[in-house]
Formats: C-alpha cells, structure tokens, sequence
C-alpha cells in the first residue's frame, strides 16, 4: 500500500530537493516571523532588482558597472524625489478632501437613491429603499472611519521615515555596486549538492525579474494613463484612484473589479446618472480592457505560465502571510514552487540516465 511515508521518500530521498525545499520553507518563515523588520531590505531587494534592468544593457554597451551602477542609482533617486515633492502631496490632499466630504457624499448617495423607486416603481418598493438607506448609509460611515484610521496608521513616524529615506537607497546602492560579491558570499553557506537549485534558480531568475521589472511597468503606465485620463475628465479624485487603478494590477482578475466600485461611487456622486458618469465609466474599462490585452501580452512576452485559480489562490495564501509584500511576490513564490516540481521529475530522469550507462573511465 502506497503510504505518507513512502510518498516522503520517494520525493525528499534526494539531498538536493530535501536542501531546495528547506530553502523555500526556511525563507518563508523568515519573513512570516520577521516581515515588519525587513520591509526596508525587502523593499531594497525589489527596487535593485528593478533597477538591475537598466544597469545590465548599460554593461552590454562596455560602460563599467560601476559608472552603469552610479547613473542608473542618480537617475532613480531624481524620479523619487519629484514624485514625493509633486505627487504625495496631491494624493494626500484628495483623501483629506474624500474624508471632508464624506457626510456630504452619503447624503448625495441617499437622496439619489430615494429618487429610485420614482423611476423604477414596478421593480423598487419604497419600504425596501428606506432600509437600504440605513444599510447603506451606516456602512458607508464605518467605511469612513476605517479610511481615517487606515490613513491615519500609514503616516509614517520619524523614525520610519529616516529608515526609508536614509537606509533604504544606501541598501540599494550597495547591492548593485557589491551584487557578485553578495551573492557569492550567499553560496558560501550552501552545502556543495546545488545542482538542482542552480537548475530552478536559473528557470526561476528570468521568469521572476522580468515579473517584477514588468509589474512595475504596468503599475506606472496603467496609474499614469488612468490619472490623466481622469483628469481630462474633471474627475476631482483623478490623483488617487489612478494611483489605486495602478496599483490594483498587482491582483489579477479581482483588483480592477474591486476598484470598479470606488469609481462609479464617486462619479456618481460628482456628476449623478449624467453623461460625464458614462464617459468615466467607459473610459475606465478601456483602459481595462488595454491593459489586460494588449499591455500585458507586451510586457510579460515571457509570461508566467500559471493556472488563473493557482494565481490567486498563492494571492490568498501569500498575502495573509505578509500583506502588501505578500501579494506582490505571491506570483514569483508560486512560479519558484511550480520550477521545484517540474525540475523533480528532470532530476530523476538524469539520475536514472547516470545509473543506466556506465560511466566512462580516462583512458575511454
């Protein structure tokens, strides 16, 4: 009878799946255990590996790392700067003004829909709008209360903030200067059979930069072309839902449903059922819609090939471990789980090939 403990054996006999597995699990837990402490250096890691993009071509061209390294870093840390001096500020100030109005804008949601059962009286009893009403108008007030506390929570203390803005960047620098240096010292702690884990690393490697690289990209395309588009439309939230339209790309299938709602919501109430409303509405699935066939195919031309269930299903598991970072890497975790399960079956096959054929002797 085929048992647990067979199954075990059969898969984890070999050192070199038992050593890849640890290493997954092991990093696992260490930002499930320590994750508040390492977001700085994870931040770093992910900004690095980002900006190894443009240092790389720059190499291929005979500049120096070094000076590669010195231009690209300037050339980052320029883009940061103007975007905590011009765009914080207008984000910040549309959630003040969205906190400001928020009694003004339950009152526009609730008179609208007494007007409801007006137009539509066959299908809308006035009972079942007045405890809609309540409903509604009770939910939104605890949604307000959350969105002051949230905001509230996310302003950074001093010493937050002088970690961010002082450790952060000098992490970056060092790791694209010392990056062969790093990662040799790395190796150096790892037991001698890594055969298989330079196999799924080097699998793993392409597929997980350019993810990161490309989610980047379309986080900023789909947050700069949904604020100016916004914005052309006299939308007075233009700043911040393109900013939350960007960033939804980072969960696949649900972000851009979820983030439908916020955006009609306030488009209704800035223009009421009206044609600028249309348009708004029109003019987001568009962009929708061009993001997920045309931008997409274009910047993952090496796509993940991942199952859409098992997508989100590392979504859900990843991102209750470690929230905003959890979601972000929960595609990269899963193609690293999806690389050690297929490289299995290679492993016993070389294995298999080794021991079928006997291995040739120097004077062969």
């Amino acid at each position: 009878m085929y048992t647990p403990v067979e199954w075990f054996r059969q898969r984890f006999s070999d050192p070199q799946i038992l050593l890849l597995t640890l290493l997954l699990v092991g990093g696992i837990l260490v930002l499930y255990i320590f994750g508040p402490a390492l977001k700085p250096f994870v931040a770093s890691v992910v900004i690095a590996y980002l900006l190894e993009g443009f240092v790389r071509p720059l190499e291929q061209h005979r500049v120096p790392r070094l000076l590669a390294v010195v231009l690209v870093f300037a050339v980052f840390l320029l883009v940061a700067l103007f975007l905590l001096f011009s765009l914080v500020p207008i984000i910040t100030e549309q959630i003040q003004r969205l906190v400001r109005d928020l009694p003004d804008i339950i009152g526009q949601v609730q008179a609208l829909i007494r007007t409801l059962p007006e137009r539509y009286p066959a299908f809308i009893e006035p009972g079942y709008v007045d405890s809609l009403i309540a409903s509604l108008g009770n939910r939104l007030q605890q949604w307000g209360g959350r969105l002051v506390s949230l905001s509230i929570s996310y302003i950074p203390g001093v010493a937050t903030l002088l970690v961010y803005v002082v450790l952060v960047p000098f992490l970056i620098l060092f790791m694209l200067k010392d990056k062969s240096l790093i990662l040799n010292w790395v190796r150096g702690f790892l037991p001698p059979h890594q055969q298989l884990a330079k196999q799924v690393w080097q699998d793993v490697d392409r597929q997980i930069g350019n993810f990161i690289r490309g989610k980047v990209w379309e986080i900023v395309i789909v947050g700069v072309v949904t604020y100016a588009t916004f914005r052309f439309l006299g939308f007075d939230y233009s700043a911040l839902l393109g900013v939350v339209t960007g960033f939804s790309v980072l969960v696949p299938y649900i972000g851009a449903a979820v983030v439908t709602i916020p955006v009609a919501m306030l488009g209704l109430v800035q223009w009421g059922p009206s044609w600028e409303l249309t348009q708004l509405i029109i003019a987001y699935g568009i962009i929708q819609a061009l993001d997920g066939n045309v931008l997409v195919p274009v910047i993952f031309s090496e796509a993940v090939k991942l199952h859409p269930v098992a997508i989100i299903l590392a979504i859900l598991i990843f991102g209750s471990i470690w929230g905003f970072w959890g979601v972000f890497f929960a595609i990269p975790l899963a193609t690293v789980v999806k690389a050690i399960l297929e490289a299995v079956p290679r492993l016993r096959e070389m294995e298999e090939t080794t021991e079928g054929y006997p291995v040739p002797g120097p004077d062969a």
